[in-house]
């Protein structure tokens, strides 16, 4: 039986001072030796000082991005960023994973900036699965490029990467196209990739109740389930945070119980 506690909140706003001890960042001038050196670094480009953290998967819960983001966040010297794949495909033996719009309006709360990019090569692991995605490294700089001269706030930059989603996700499914032939890897299904490119992702509104609605049957699955390594004695919640910039986060409590 589903449990019947269910919680909600609304971030007004939010107040901090990091006080934690942030790991030395490293600087790079070259963003493809920044990446495959280090998950959060220091971006040199020009005058410009870019604190970088990327996500290996455009999923919240896998390989934890936040850890990630967080530690650019004390960084006050420039613009802080994160890059996120629009989607991913391991082949049909692995995951396949996409954007999901609450991951970029809560990027847009921490005042983070998002670079969308995409995955443009790979190696083979087995017959049925890829490893070792690498970014377009061209397209990841001409973003940093424009986001040099960019001189509005991260929400409104993060706006404009929503809106590049549907042509992103097409170079995405024809780079995946040239992987799946070079290596001879089967992926998973690419015309329904497209169908998303082409539907769900051509517009801001159809991307976000797109995204929503994947995001609450993910929490009603999760509220459901007792994962083989959770020890909890209490029983399990849904909880729903809402923010002020239009981000609505539907997300699981492993452990509830009554005090």
């Amino acid at each position: 039986m589903p449990t019947k506690m269910m919680f909600y909140g609304k971030i007004k706003g939010i107040r901090y001072n990091p006080s934690f001890r942030m790991p030395k960042l490293h600087e790079y001038s070259n963003l493809e030796e920044g990446i495959k050196k280090s998950s959060s670094f220091i971006f040199l480009l020009g005058k410009d000082r870019f604190a970088v953290s990327w996500w290996v998967s455009p999923k919240r819960t896998r390989s934890y991005p936040y850890a990630r983001v967080y530690n650019t966040l004390q960084f006050n010297q420039g613009k802080r960023v994160t890059i996120i794949p629009v989607m991913k495909d391991e082949g049909k033996d692995g995951d396949r994973d996409f954007i999901q719009w609450d991951t970029i309006s809560l990027m847009s709360l921490l005042g983070v900036y998002v670079i969308l990019g995409y995955y443009s090569d790979a190696s083979k692991v087995s017959s049925g699965k890829i490893t070792d995605q690498r970014y377009d490294y061209d397209y990841l700089k001409s973003q940093f490029e424009q986001l040099s001269n960019w001189q509005s706030d991260a929400l409104h930059w993060n706006m404009s990467q929503v809106n590049k989603i549907g042509d992103l996700m097409k170079k995405a499914i024809e780079a995946y196209e040239r992987i799946s032939k070079k290596l001879n890897v089967d992926l998973h299904d690419l015309k329904s990739a497209l169908t998303k490119a082409n539907e769900i992702y051509k517009s801001a509104t159809n991307f976000q109740q797109y995204s929503r609605s994947q995001s609450k049957k993910a929490q009603q699955r999760e509220v459901l389930t007792i994962q083989p390594k959770e020890k909890i004695s209490g029983e399990k919640a849904s909880i729903d945070i809402e923010n002020y910039l239009g981000g609505l986060y539907h997300l699981t409590i492993d452990e509830v119980y009554v005090n």
